[in-house]
């Protein structure tokens, strides 16, 4: 089984207000987010916030180390529960591939255009514990790096929300 978790934590800087809540055809971007992965996964969670429209889970070991204490709160709870591995997504991922799982498969892998686009095997969880609880950085690329994870391109690139204006571009690009 594969567990869907949707990046939400973070603290939308340059994008001025709380992203997650912006709105894209007349959903929020996190509603996007969790509707995407729905299709992909058995389960759906979102990482980082409390409230959602999927069951939440703090980051871990806290708030504000970035994308990987996300992925670290998914991987724990996947090894807890039995999943084999966690599909990741940030709250900003719009368009995503509908083969996914099968460019990632088998994982570790990542969307090499935006690498917090992941599968993530449950088992990856202790190396990314002592990334999280050493000293350096706290980087997607240290993480990969010592899980050997592959960079996959993908035909279809995903918008990757930062600002209003990357926003503004991705309605004009849909025709919104």
């Amino acid at each position: 089984m594969i567990l869907g978790a949707v990046l939400a934590g973070g603290r939308s800087t340059r994008f001025g207000s709380d992203k997650a809540l912006a709105e894209f055809d007349g959903h929020t971007l996190l509603a996007h987010a969790v509707d995407t992965l729905s299709g992909l996964c058995e389960h759906v969670i979102v990482v980082g916030r409390e409230l959602a429209p999927a069951p939440t889970l703090p980051d871990w070991p806290r708030p504000g180390m970035g994308p990987l204490a996300g992925i670290a709160a998914a991987l724990h709870h996947a090894r807890d529960e039995g999943y084999e591995a966690v599909l990741t997504c940030g709250v900003d991922s719009l368009g995503l591939p509908d083969d996914l799982l099968d460019l990632l498969r088998p994982g570790p892998a990542y969307l090499a255009a935006q690498p917090v686009v992941g599968l993530w095997p449950a088992g990856c969880v202790a190396a990314l514990e002592a990334i999280l609880h050493g000293d350096g950085s706290h980087s997607l690329k240290r993480f990969v790096a010592a899980i050997g994870a592959r960079p996959v391109q993908s035909a279809t690139e995903p918008a990757n929300i930062n600002t209003p204006a990357d926003l503004a571009a991705a309605e004009k690009r849909h025709g919104l």
